[in-house]
C-alpha cells in the first residue's frame, strides 16, 4: 500500500494500492465514487519517485489540493483534496513510497514558463492593450 485518503466528515479510508489511480464515477476506474457531480473519469493520482500527485482529466467540477484548483499538483502529506465536492486527506510517506530526495518538479511549471516570452516573465513587458491600437488609429 502507498497510502490512503481518508474521507473528511467520516467512511472508510481508500487504500492508494498502486502508483497510478483513476478516481472518477464509472466503474472502471480504480477509485470510484458514485456521486452524480464526479466525472466519469475525473481525476488521476500518479505516484512519481515517491511523491503523490494528483491531475484533473477536464472534468466538470474540477479537484482542488487545500482550497485552490489545480490543474496538476504535487500532494504532501496531509493536503487536503477536494474532488468536486467531496474532501478527502491524503496520508502517506515519501520515504516508504520510495523517496530519495525531494521531489520532482512539477511537469505544468515548465509549460507555463514556455508559455510566455523572457521579457513577460521578468515582468518587463506590458501587456497589450487592444484599445491603444484603436487610439493610434485615431491620431
Amino acid at each position: 500500500m502507498y497510502g490512503e485518503l481518508i474521507p473528511e466528515g467520516g467512511g472508510d479510508p481508500i487504500p492508494l494500492i498502486k502508483p497510478n489511480l483513476v478516481i472518477g464515477r464509472r466503474e472502471i476506474c480504480d477509485i470510484v465514487l458514485r456521486f452524480p457531480n464526479v466525472s466519469g473519469q475525473h481525476c488521476q493520482l500518479t505516484l512519481d519517485s515517491g511523491y503523490w500527485y494528483i491531475q484533473d482529466m477536464n472534468s466538470q467540477n474540477g479537484v482542488k489540493v487545500n482550497g485552490m484548483r489545480v490543474a496538476h499538483k504535487l500532494l504532501e502529506n496531509g493536503d487536503m483534496l477536494v474532488i468536486s465536492t467531496h474532501r478527502y486527506k491524503i496520508f502517506y510517506s515519501p520515504m516508504e513510497c520510495g523517496a530519495t530526495g525531494p521531489p520532482p518538479a512539477e511537469g505544468n511549471e515548465l509549460v507555463n514558463i514556455m508559455s510566455k516570452t523572457l521579457l513577460e516573465r521578468a515582468g518587463l513587458e506590458r501587456k497589450k492593450n487592444p484599445k491603444d491600437k484603436d487610439q493610434r488609429r485615431d491620431s
